[in-house]
């Protein structure tokens, strides 16, 4: 409504509390929704928007210009609008067997360095648990304590322990136990140290939470029916904490794949894993359509634990 000069009268306050009534009923009524819709436009923004982008680059071709890459969408002459799709990044992979080896290689020092944090893990979180009161926090304040440290400084710590002079070296020598050096920096062993130290408390806090969740009663009654420990143990407690060696494993082994770190420091350039791959055609070779389609591919590879899991974790659901 306007006035006879023209003017839209300003709402009163009366005429805005109504409005602000029904803004806050729509967002009482919406809240589900609006609360489901932050994580989705944050996964949008930083997963699958950067996705996309690289995905895209995957597609074009290495050109003399910065960025070092062909456009996807071009306008041609006369207005017509062309999309060039190159998919000879990934034939050149198929075709190389530098890559291929390193993909096997770097999947193998994964899931070893996994066994392993399991290995060790499983037992460590189970002996927490089961520890007092009092040692409890302290046992967890010390799985989390490395990661108020920096994980560089934590790296070159172990360069420093590995070395032919080092640490572990002249504590050998001293007791008589070699009579040189062992040569263990710059080594495929080195990296398995490194990437097991460094991803050791991912593996064991998830195991501390599901094995805390478990009822103790189980157990009990297992022993009250002359169950052994060991029998027990396999067959009531392991089945349980299923979930968490999941996600253990699933922490451990997804960001251990594509590690570049550890294995260019402690490996010095002789183990071979996809991350350095990745850093020498980006820096080095400035070949960002073959760089990107080599972690499109170390992507697709790391999705199908996730679906494993989720499949484990479905099941574990309809179970309960």
């Amino acid at each position: 409504m306007s006035d006879a000069t023209g003017h839209t009268p300003a709402l009163t306050g009366a005429s805005k509390k109504p409005l602000l009534r029904r803004l806050m009923g729509r967002a009482e009524e919406n809240w589900r929704l609006i609360i489901i819709a932050i994580p989705f436009a944050w996964l949008f923004l930083f997963f699958l928007a950067p996705f996309f982008i690289v995905a895209k680059i995957s597609l074009a071709e290495l050109a003399i210009a910065s960025p070092p890459f062909t456009h996807m969408i071009e306008w041609a002459d006369g207005g017509v609008l062309t999309i060039r799709l190159v998919f000879d990044n990934f034939s050149y992979i198929l075709e190389d067997r530098l890559y291929f080896d390193t993909y096997v290689n770097s999947l193998k020092i994964s899931i070893t360095s996994t066994f392993f944090c399991l290995l060790f893990g499983y037992p460590i979180a189970y002996a927490i648990v089961r520890s007092g009161p009092v040692a409890k926090p302290i046992l967890l304040f010390t799985i989390i304590l490395p990661f108020w440290t920096s994980f560089l400084l934590r790296v070159y710590a172990w360069m420093g322990l590995l070395a032919d002079q080092g640490t572990i070296n002249n504590l050998l020598l001293a007791i008589g136990a070699i009579d040189e050096p062992i040569r263990m920096l710059y080594t495929e062993f080195a990296v398995y140290i490194g990437i097991v130290y460094t991803y050791m408390p991912f593996m064991i806090l998830p195991l501390y939470a599901n094995i805390e969740k478990l009822d103790a009663s189980l157990n009990e009654a297992a022993a009250d029916l002359g169950s052994h420990p060991i029998n027990t143990f396999f067959k009531i407690t392991l089945p349980l904490t299923l979930p968490g060696i999941i996600a253990g494993c699933l922490l451990v082994f997804i960001p251990a794949t594509g590690e570049y770190v550890i294995p260019d420091l402690l490996g010095g350039g002789n183990v071979q894993m996809i991350g350095r791959v990745l850093f020498n055609e980006f820096s080095r070779n400035s070949d960002w359509p073959v760089a990107a389609a080599v972690a499109i591919v170390l992507l697709v590879l790391l999705v199908l634990p996730i679906m494993v899991f989720q499949y484990f974790q479905g099941k574990a659901t309809e179970g309960q």
